[in-house]
């Protein structure tokens, strides 16, 4: 359900990293909890993000939630697709529905994140 060679966050992202270059989502649980996605606010592509801090944002029919970023770095690219389809997130959230691609400007900041077992075991003990 949960990729292995992605890394996780508490507030339920995620990053693949390939080269420099980080992808990042929001994960299945997160979609989960939120229910029907409506509308995602993503930043500008050359925008600089910082670990940990907000990257824009997820609309659902519940809530509005901040995505915070897993890495830090310069955003490379936008997956501009989920303007006209964000319920995209509720189908795909590890696969198409990427959020951003981040240039990452600390690679090392990924070993700290959760491996897939250590996030199964974290969304596990939050039920």
């Amino acid at each position: 359900m949960y990729p292995e060679n992605f890394r996780y966050t508490k507030e339920h992202e995620w990053v693949s990293v390939e080269g420099e270059t980080g992808t990042v989502g929001i994960t299945d649980h997160a979609q989960a909890e939120l229910g029907d996605i409506v509308y995602v606010d993503l930043p500008k592509v050359g925008a600089h993000i910082e670990q940990g801090k907000s990257l824009g944002s997820v609309e659902s029919v519940k809530a509005v939630s901040d995505i915070y970023s897993p890495v830090s770095g310069e955003v490379v690219a936008i997956n501009t697709d989920l303007a006209d389809h964000p319920e995209k997130l509720n189908t795909d959230p590890h696969g198409d529905a990427w959020l951003v691609k981040i240039k990452l400007g600390n690679p090392g900041e990924v070993q700290n994140l959760m491996t897939s077992a250590d996030y199964l075991s974290y969304v596990g003990a939050e039920k």
